[in-house]
């Protein structure tokens, strides 16, 4: 999971460097924006989230209470930046508009950074697993 979270994040780079490209950044950021919205299903539906968090006591952990920080601000991110993003979409170009717009998109690329590095710092090995 780490490495396809890794790869989201390579391709959302791309996607911040090519505005120019506008079919491939839109579409691009609203797919990575889509699966960080559904990580936290699979990871409600495929782990075993509340032995972890409850029975272990790892709810009282800084590092769990930092992610999930990480991750609330980047969804709250992602929201003004939509509404941005319609707006440039719609046809208010103006500067200022796509500063801001840019400002964000450079927030939410240190804060995604930030709640990948906490969440794989989280990640447990899967005891079964084979090398």
């Amino acid at each position: 999971m780490v490495a396809i979270v890794l790869l989201t994040y390579l391709l959302m780079l791309a996607a911040f460097f090519r505005p120019q490209h506008r079919k491939f950044h839109v579409s691009t950021m609203i797919f990575v924006m889509l699966f960080d919205m559904c990580i936290p299903v699979y990871l409600y539906i495929y782990r075993d989230w509340y032995t972890r968090l409850f029975l272990h006591g790892d709810i009282s952990s800084f590092l769990v209470w930092m992610h999930f920080i990480m991750v609330l601000s980047l969804y709250i991110l992602y929201v003004f930046q939509i509404q941005i993003g319609r707006k440039l979409l719609r046809g208010d170009a103006e500067s200022s508009l796509r500063m801001e717009h840019r400002g964000q998109g450079k927030g939410i690329l240190v804060v995604r950074a930030l709640a990948l590095l906490t969440g794989a710092l989280l990640v447990e090995p899967d005891p079964t697993a084979r090398d």
